[in-house]
């Protein structure tokens, strides 16, 4: 996400470099860069013009300071503007004093309410809460079947009065429902339109009417844009929005959705959705998005996330193992299968600091399925074969090659790179400088 205006903002810096003081000439350049940038990314034009605004009216006259360039004041100013329009922090959801806490679900249809229903049942469930799904859309064929099979997948409790069903009637008996099975968390997925209508907009007003709930989150798909910034306007404009969700955050190389919505809308993004898997929910920091968005990374969401999903006894044995220098191909393959936990490799890449800049183009594009080019190479092998593989000759080789449906180019290769990749950590662990490694100095797919 945001891989675009990245590129195009890191080129509008490039204008201000070598400057000793930021003035208006010197600006105007960059400036029209970062507000062409703003606006190819589909961020509300109101939005860009009042950004482009603040900036200037901060930046200019300001005097670098001996040890910053313009360019990296700029980039500071910038960055700061983009967490204020984003919304500064993060903003939880709210929770009930007394009972369980209800999420009304709303937006239009197609935008993944209903799996990000599932998904948001996941997170609290990891959290301790006891999350119930309620099904009450039942204008959309085998929405609640749907949602049904969802709540399975992420082991959480589901509750409907079926397709025939008053959707307000629905959402009140899943209060008592709540009640009896010692739920604390009510999450409603209501029914969603092909565009803004009358009738849609009475439905779901009836329901907060009735069941007055603690939060009502706007799901939209971020790769609509500012299509998804007008529905949320006229959604907020007709019903009382706490929040929203936006989906498909990891297939949107623009972001202005992001960018736009709460300068325009009022409503804080509370969560994004960055994949298919129902674990692919993670709330939004806004200064976090701005640190990414500006290529600083996001260390601090990817240890986030490795806390989450990496066994950390299995990791505390590897990092002993490259200390003393005797890791090997079944080590290597238990550290592959937790990396892939964490999501693609090149959103992981992205994360850190600096990387992205230096990672060729396309680099980290490849499908999570070429990983499996490399399991399947290491599942060829014999345990004896993994653990010493300095004994795989020719003929062991050809053997594996077949076995994992690649050629013996693709077993030397990943030999080759393993055996780099040994060499490389030991020199770090001792100190050294250690090489950088080759664009394809990993297992197939893995850069």
């Amino acid at each position: 996400m945001f891989e675009n205006l990245t590129k195009k903002l890191e080129s509008a810096f490039k204008h201000i470099r070598g400057q000793g003081r930021l003035t208006e000439k010197n600006m105007r350049e960059g400036l029209q860069e970062i507000r062409v940038a703003l606006l190819e990314a589909d961020v509300n034009y109101k939005v860009v013009k009042k950004f482009i605004e603040e900036v200037q009216e901060q930046a200019i006259g300001q005097k670098v300071l001996e040890s910053i360039q313009p360019a990296q004041q700029i980039v500071k100013i910038v960055h700061d503007e983009l967490v204020r329009i984003m919304g500064e922090k993060h903003e939880g959801l709210k929770k009930a004093e007394n009972g369980p806490t209800i999420l009304m679900l709303v937006g239009l249809q197609g935008q993944g309410k209903t799996t990000t229903a599932g998904k948001l049942g996941l997170m609290l469930k990891k959290k301790g809460q006891r999350p119930l799904l309620v099904g009450a859309d039942v204008y959309r064929p085998a929405a609640i079947k749907q949602l049904e099979i969802v709540a399975g997948q992420a082991g959480v409790e589901f509750f409907s009065l079926g397709e025939q069903a008053n959707p307000v009637d629905t959402c009140l008996m899943a209060q008592g429902e709540a009640h009896m099975r010692g739920c604390d968390t009510i999450i409603l997925d209501t029914a969603g339109r092909l565009h803004v209508d009358e009738e849609m907009m009475t439905e779901v007003r009836q329901i907060s009417a009735q069941v007055h709930p603690h939060e009502i989150l706007f799901v939209a798909n971020a790769m609509t844009g500012q299509d998804a910034v007008r529905s949320a306007k006229q959604f907020h404009d007709a019903l009382p929005l706490t929040g929203v969700i936006l989906t498909q955050m990891d297939g949107d190389a623009r972001g202005g959705a992001a960018i736009s919505l709460i300068e325009v809308t009022g409503c804080p993004i509370k969560f994004v959705g960055t994949g298919e898997k129902l674990d692919a929910l993670e709330p939004f920091h806004p200064r976090r998005m701005a640190d990414q968005i500006l290529g600083m990374g996001d260390v601090v969401s990817l240890v986030e996330k490795a806390q989450e999903v990496v066994d950390q006894e299995q990791a505390l044995k590897f990092q002993e193992k490259v200390r003393k220098a005797n890791w090997d191909l079944e080590d290597f393959l238990l550290q592959m299968q937790q990396v892939k936990k964490m999501g693609s490799i090149g959103d992981l890449m992205k994360k850190i600091p600096g990387l992205n800049k230096m990672m060729p183009q396309g680099a980290g594009d490849m499908p999570e399925d070429e990983l499996k080019y490399a399991e399947a190479i290491i599942y060829s092998m014999t345990p004896k074969e993994r653990r010493n593989p300095k004994i795989i000759n020719g003929s062991r080789r050809r053997r594996i090659a077949e076995g994992s449906g690649t050629t013996v180019q693709d077993v030397n290769a990943l030999l080759k790179d393993f055996e780099r990749m040994k060499k490389m950590m030991k020199d770090m662990m001792k100190g050294g400088k250690g090489r950088g490694m080759r664009r394809n100095a990993m297992p197939p797919g893995f850069m």
